[in-house]
């Protein structure tokens, strides 16, 4: 298990940080890649109550410093070789559901 990198607090207490590839709140994974506010379709009203907002992590803004240490957290994760059976299953899982997305599946 690798360690929890920190990335902030949210205004109720909750953490929010990056665990074994995955950006978590409260220990709880959301997502596993960020998405630039310019390119998210809710991007106006995200901006009305997060201003400073520039990234989303699942359903949590991030500031360009929290999207910058969660961002490299995710990286060091991914550059992490495991040649297991299962982590080979897994990578490719992840790759036919992106393809999927990408050719328009909902």
């Amino acid at each position: 298990m690798s360690e929890a990198v920190f990335v902030k607090e949210t205004l109720d207490g909750r953490k929010v940080e990056v665990i074994n590839g995955w950006v978590c709140l409260d220990g709880l994974p959301e997502t596993r890649e960020l998405v630039v506010l310019d390119e998210h379709p809710n991007r106006q009203n995200i901006l009305k109550v997060q201003p400073r907002a520039t990234h989303m992590a699942g359903r949590l803004p991030l500031t360009m410093p929290e999207a910058s240490t969660a961002q490299g957290a995710l990286r060091r994760m991914q550059d992490r070789f495991d040649g297991s059976n299962q982590a080979v299953q897994e990578r490719l899982r992840n790759a036919v559901w992106q393809k999927v997305f990408a050719e328009g599946a909902e």
